[in-house]
């Protein structure tokens, strides 16, 4: 059910409508998290601070309340704080932005949930998603390192209640995860008017002339920087289907098509290898769409072959002009300088521009002989 804007209705009214909703969906979905995810992809004006408060059914003022119960009440924070906080992630030069620390707390009163009594883990990153580029360099860095944590809460009261953060004592435990490279901005080809710069890391091997094994902290840390990169576009991306290519695609098509896209429907592409020639097996799966689909490919890494060319034919020709997107893992590059300058810099430049793709989204560089994903997925 969507919320109609209605002519003369109040901010309040229409607030506490999207909070009818938003209790709505937590209780179908069981979750905040993708219930607020629901709630965006109904509502795109809707920034992800907001909807989180939406699902908890929560005023401002009375997220401030429970912001505060959270450290204690060590903290006066007040309605028009969380306000300032919302204008910000709604829109560029407005508001004020939230801080590290005061995302970890918001998230900690958001998992609670409408009822105040669960203990859902919330992201601070799916607070500011789509905001994150904007965002203190400092709390950006704190965001990237808290993603490779695993923080265990020790004090709780009888009946599983979460102590408020100044009485809980933590435990953090390192999750086991590859070494990545620093940021760096890649200028890639993109829709008209679209934002061509996505932030991308590199994956240096250790172990030169042998595949990297990718663990499954860094094969999450890569599908959240394809998330991030898909929200900043530049324009919002609704895509009707997201295809997998073979196994390992298809697990970052199942993510993103849940994370991102509001549970659309998943294909799936199964490439058969005979020496130089790619065929696609009788196990491929192909969703009914509407005319003129937009597609999400997910592919995990980008070398020499010319898969995506194959695959992007194929695609066209059961789905007539059809907008397709591609979203690789890890893109090689052609020399040992992982952090590269130029989009034609990576191996698979070529293949990707023939390809003639709506926008290109690349999680990582890797150098030969490339990655290998989780659990030998193919």
């Amino acid at each position: 059910m969507a919320v109609q804007k209605r002519h003369g209705a109040s901010p309040q009214a229409r607030g506490r409508e999207m909070a009818r909703l938003g209790r709505q969906l937590w209780q179908e979905l069981g979750s905040v998290r993708d219930a607020a995810t629901e709630l965006m992809n109904r509502h795109p004006d809707t920034p992800s601070l907001q909807a989180h408060r939406y699902v908890c059914g929560l005023s401002q003022d009375q997220a401030a309340v429970r912001y505060n119960e959270m450290t204690d009440n060590q903290t006066s924070l007040g309605g028009t704080t969380i306000n300032a906080w919302e204008t910000w992630g709604r829109r560029r030069g407005a508001g004020s932005p939230p801080s590290f620390s005061s995302l970890l707390v918001l998230a900690s009163a958001y998992g609670q949930g409408p009822l105040g009594v669960a203990d859902e883990p919330i992201s601070p990153s799916d607070l500011i998603a789509e905001a994150y580029e904007r965002l203190a360099p400092e709390d950006q860095v704190s965001l990237r390192r808290f993603a490779t944590t695993r923080t265990i809460p020790e004090g709780r009261r009888p009946g599983g209640q979460v102590l408020p953060l100044a009485a809980q004592t933590t435990r953090t435990i390192p999750v086991e995860s590859n070494p990545i490279g620093p940021d760096f901005t890649l200028a890639v080809p993109t829709v008209e008017y679209g934002n061509p710069a996505i932030s991308v890391y590199s994956l240096p091997n250790p172990q030169p002339g042998q595949l990297l094994d990718l663990t499954w902290a860094s094969f999450g840390y890569g599908l959240e920087r394809l998330i991030r990169q898909i929200k900043n576009l530049g324009r919002r991306l609704d895509a009707d289907a997201c295809f997998g290519i073979n196994e390992a695609g298809l697990v970052m098509a199942t993510f993103l098509a849940s994370a991102q896209f509001g549970r659309c429907p998943i294909g799936y592409l199964k490439c058969n290898k005979h020496r130089d020639q790619i065929s696609l097996d009788k196990a491929s799966h192909y969703p009914e769409l509407r005319e003129a689909p937009t597609i999400v490919l997910c592919d995990f890494e980008v070398k020499h072959a010319d898969v995506i060319g194959f695959v992007t034919k194929e695609i066209r020709r059961r789905y007539p002009n059809a907008e397709i997107y591609f979203a690789v893992f890890g893109a090689m590059t052609k020399g040992r300088d992982l952090d590269v300058t130029s989009f034609d810099d990576l191996t698979g430049a070529g293949i990707m521009r023939a390809a003639d793709l709506a926008a290109v989204f690349i999680a990582a560089t890797m150098s030969p002989p490339g990655i290998e994903p989780p659990l030998e997925l193919r």
